[in-house]
C-alpha cells in the first residue's frame, strides 16, 4: 500500500468516498455536485487542507483503498497548528486491513516533523463505536472540548 497526497485525478473518487461517509455515518445524503467542487476546491488551494489517499495493488491497477484531509486550525495558546483529521474513510473491501493505520501513521509522522504543529484532532459523530475505537488505537483520547455549530448553509451537522 502507498500513502500519498491526493492529486486532481482523485476528486471523483474522493468525491464518492465523502458521498458513501456520510450515507453510513450519519444517514446524509450530500449533493455529488457541491462535493466534488469542494474536493477540488481543496486541492487547487492547499491553504485549505491537504488530501492523503490509500493506494492499493489491484489487477487493473493501483485502486484507491482510502482517505484522510487534513485541515488546519491556528492555536494562539500553543503558538501552533492543530490539525484537524477530516474525512475519513476507507473503502468496504479494505477495511480491517490497516488502511487507516497507515493513513494516520502518515499524517503523524508528517505531523511531528513539521515544527509548527502542535496536535492531531478530529471529531466524530458520537454513536460511532467503530470509529471510536479505530481512533483509540491509534493512541487518541476523547478531548475536553464539546463541539458546537451554527449551520447557515445546507443542513447542520447533527440534523
Amino acid at each position: 500500500m502507498i500513502i500519498r497526497t491526493a492529486i486532481k485525478s482523485d476528486v471523483s473518487v474522493i468525491a464518492d468516498f465523502n458521498i458513501r461517509l456520510a450515507l453510513e455515518t450519519e444517514a446524509l445524503e450530500l449533493d455529488p455536485e457541491i462535493v466534488s467542487r469542494g474536493v477540488d476546491a481543496l486541492l487547487r488551494d492547499p491553504s485549505k487542507g491537504i488530501y492523503f489517499v490509500a493506494e492499493a495493488a489491484a489487477s487493473a491497477g493501483p485502486k484507491l483503498a482510502g482517505q484522510l484531509m487534513i485541515t488546519y486550525e491556528w492555536s494562539d495558546w500553543r503558538n501552533g497548528n492543530i490539525w484537524w483529521i477530516q474525512s475519513v474513510y476507507v473503502r468496504a473491501e479494505f477495511r480491517g486491513c490497516g488502511v487507516f493505520q497507515a493513513l494516520f501513521e502518515h499524517v503523524e509522522k508528517l505531523a511531528r516533523e513539521t515544527e509548527d504543529v502542535c496536535a492531531l484532532r478530529l471529531y466524530m459523530d458520537k454513536h460511532n463505536e467503530k470509529a471510536r475505537r479505530a481512533y483509540g488505537k491509534m493512541g487518541m483520547t476523547e478531548g475536553a472540548y464539546v463541539v458546537f455549530e451554527k449551520g447557515l448553509r445546507g443542513r447542520a451537522a447533527g440534523d
